[in-house]
């Protein structure tokens, strides 16, 4: 199957996509895709929904971000190793793990802002993992049944504050829309080898990440099994499993980052493709500056 969240932000409905690429409204089924939606019993219901039962979703909608509600985003560095190579940093005998504020999820078409006094904005695609079935303590083998399926990731990273100050790598990970995320959330039985998936990315049309999972350090059932030891992997977590070659920091001879105006799309063969247009961060408006707006409109 393939989940998906579409309408306004912070007003989405969940969705299904059909054989012939329709979207249906699954209101009627499900609240949201997240919760209790992603454990087995939930996904083996929907799989038996007729879904030409289902109203079909017509015009254009804005896509959301395909799961909702995560507690948990868990990013995994150097997990691809020519990327640790292009980096310069030595392939790590265990998985690097690094926290990304889950307010940096955003919509795979929504734009990417870049923030303010940013210089070095990055891009990073990357094979999203999902919980399903809460994971504690769970073997390698047994990993597969506590995921409940794949997206895609956009890791953009902000490589200043990310690695030139002090403190961890969360700061130049977590900036506003910094984790576009689907289209969709295809569920396992979709991708029977999350280890054999083609993945790219380009800027521009320029593609400058092309890659296979098979290439990964630690497999995303390793990565489940391995982090399910130090802490609970509940149902929504999601894990960020590393990127492939080709971020703008690696590029020769000098590093190549986004700038305002650019189109970034990327894809993993099964999960979709995203694309966004990036954009300069904007000041919040003051209190003050909405009751100037308000008397210039005529509203007060």
């Amino acid at each position: 199957m393939k989940l998906l969240r579409y309408g306004p932000p912070g007003s989405e409905k969940p969705g299904i996509l059909d054989s012939h690429h329709v979207i249906r409204d699954l209101s009627a089924v499900v609240p949201d895709i997240s919760g209790a939606t992603l454990l087995p019993r939930q996904l083996d219901i929907l799989r038996r929904v007729d879904l030409e039962t289902l109203p079909a979703v017509t015009g254009n909608p804005r896509i959301g971000a395909c799961v909702s509600g995560t507690g948990k985003l868990l990013c995994i560095g150097l997990n691809y190793a020519d990327h640790a190579a292009e980096s310069g940093m030595q392939v790590p005998e265990e998985p690097v793990l690094f926290g990304k504020a889950t307010s940096a999820i955003s919509g795979p078409f929504d734009p990417v802002m870049i923030p303010l006094h940013s210089t070095k904005t990055d891009w990073e695609v990357e094979l999203g993992i999902v919980i399903g079935q809460p994971a504690k303590h769970v073997s390698e083998a047994d990993a597969i049944n506590h995921i409940a399926g794949y997206c895609i990731i956009n890791d953009l990273s902000e490589r200043q504050w990310q690695l030139e100050g002090t403190g961890q790598w969360i700061k130049g990970k977590s900036c506003d829309t910094f984790a576009p995320l689907g289209p969709w959330l295809v569920t396992t039985d979709e991708i029977p080898d999350p280890q054999n998936l083609d993945i790219w990315l380009e800027v521009d049309g320029h593609r400058y990440q092309n890659g296979n999972t098979s290439t990964m350090v630690f497999g995303a059932a390793a990565l489940v099994s391995y982090l399910s030891q130090f802490f609970t992997l509940h149902t929504g977590d999601i894990i960020s499993s590393g990127t492939p070659p080709g971020v703008g920091l690696g590029q020769k001879p000098e590093p190549v980052y986004l700038k305002p105006g650019q189109v970034i799309r990327l894809g993993i063969s099964g999960l979709g493709v995203q694309e966004q247009q990036t954009c300069l961060e904007e000041l919040p408006i003051t209190p003050a500056e909405h009751s100037s707006i308000a008397v210039a409109e005529g509203r007060v």
